[in-house]
């Protein structure tokens, strides 16, 4: 316990006072910086984060979206080539002092995103969408021209970014989330996009003039970037639901395909004889592509579980097991909707096959935890929170699982611990569980009215 309760008890205006005291000092706080030089247009701007603020900022979060997006491909070949492509761009880039990493993750749907301190990732689901290794440095260098524009730092000077994004992870356990958002909602996880900035249309031509002027810089043709624009608009105008979050924070319009191709026929028209790599890039996604069906049974049934048809959802996960096998984001999604359809130890068995495919992940340990917490199985509920706190540190709905199960085992002093943490992280915000939290304390005589 912090010493400040050791040995004491307090009123429950100083648990107030002392809990606000520590909201109001965020985890990367922002000192005024003045104006900075754009390193892009050499043009001096307002800036309020520093270049060590962005790098935090990345570290802090982009392990949480990754978590979200069921962690980086552990298909080492297609990881390696993803990281290979990018850093053909990086030696072209205005910001060369950042430190890029490119990954692919796990997830099914469609989209790339950039984190300001240089970590970059793209989903399975959009390399299957892709045609060509050119498309491929199209996207990243998209992502790299965000954040050497810095448009998430310009954001959170002009204050339009959510104050969780700025202040850390402090999220409201019932937070809603886009897709799934009753789904995020009974689990208390992360939503897919919660952690990403939403560009605004400034931002996209901007990103995609330094795009593709990187890709063309590194040996590409220019016709990769058109392509990936056609690709884009062709999804933005079927209204492709497995791309809604991609357009939700990257918006897409007819006038950045035009853009694309005014280059191509002006001031890129000489790249046109440079290469597509379209053999080299399906060689290098031969893997993925032969996953290709059930990743499509995947998508199927996220979007069912998005619109609550949870049988519909449950049989194309099960389908997708059977055409995927040992796939961690299928096991994942079929345990997460047997939790909605409130069926724990159907849901256990598909959570502890996850966990051994991919033991350093989060949340197959999640939901481990909650389906051994709705079994009562305390003890093993503990064992599995913790080790997610140990995977993914920063959460703070699994400190207050933990707090619950180490109460439910009659072990108070350790449950207040975890439970006062909880309150810290979250900014004692009025729901459920900070309440629970609350009352728990006040009843063990920690807090007094």
């Amino acid at each position: 316990m912090d010493k400040l309760f050791e040995n004491n008890k307090i009123s429950r205006r100083q648990l107030l006072q002392y809990l606000a005291a520590m909201s109001a000092g965020i985890a990367l706080p922002l000192s005024f910086i003045g104006c900075a030089v754009d390193p892009v247009t050499g043009k001096k701007e307002l800036m309020m984060v520093s270049r060590q603020q962005e790098i935090g900022i990345d570290k802090q979060q982009s392990p949480f979206q990754f978590s979200s997006d069921y962690g980086i491909t552990r298909d080492k070949k297609i990881n390696s080539y993803v990281s290979q492509v990018g850093k053909t761009l990086t030696s072209n880039v205005h910001r060369l002092d950042m430190p890029y990493n490119f990954q692919c993750v796990n997830a099914t749907y469609i989209n790339a995103y950039a984190f300001p301190g240089g970590s970059i990732a793209v989903t399975r689901g959009i390399l299957l969408e892709l045609d060509n290794e050119a498309q491929l440095a199209s996207l990243l260098g998209h992502e790299l021209g965000h954040v050497n524009a810095r448009h998430t730092a310009e954001q959170m000077t002009k204050g339009q970014l959510s104050s969780m994004l700025v202040g850390g992870l402090s999220i409201a356990a019932g937070t809603q989330g886009t897709g799934l958002g009753q789904l995020t909602q009974q689990l208390g996880m992360l939503s897919q996009s919660l952690l990403l900035s939403k560009y605004s249309r400034d931002n996209e031509r901007e990103a995609d003039f330094l795009g593709n002027q990187y890709m063309v810089k590194a040996g590409f043709s220019t016709k990769g970037f058109v392509g990936l624009m056609k690709m884009l608009q062709s999804l933005h105008e079927k209204q492709t639901d497995t791309a809604q979050i991609l357009f939700s924070t990257h918006p897409m319009s007819s006038e950045r395909l035009n853009s694309a191709v005014k280059r191509e026929k002006g001031m890129y028209h000489s790249s046109t004889k440079h290469p597509l790599n379209r053999e080299k890039y399906m060689d290098s996604i031969a893997s993925l592509r032969g996953k290709k069906k059930g990743i499509e049974l995947l998508q199927q049934g996220e979007k069912y579980l998005g619109g609550k048809e949870y049988d519909k959802a449950r049989s194309a996960f099960k389908k997708s097991i059977k055409k995927l096998k040992y796939d961690y984001t299928a096991y994942v999604l079929m345990s997460k909707c047997l939790m909605v359809m409130e069926r724990p130890l159907q849901a256990l068995s598909y959570a502890e096959s996850a966990k051994i495919l991919y033991p350093e992940e989060a949340q197959a340990l999640f939901i481990a935890g909650i389906a051994n917490k709705e079994l009562k199985k305390y003890n093993r509920a503990f064992k599995d929170f913790n080790k997610c706190d140990t995977v993914l540190p920063g959460n703070p709905q699994i400190k207050f699982y933990k707090g619950y199960c180490l109460d439910k085992l009659n072990q108070k002093q350790v449950a207040a611990d975890n439970y006062m943490t909880y309150l810290k992280m979250v900014n004692y915000q009025s729901n459920k569980y900070s309440q629970y939290a609350y009352k728990r304390l006040q009843k063990w005589g920690y807090v007094k009215e």
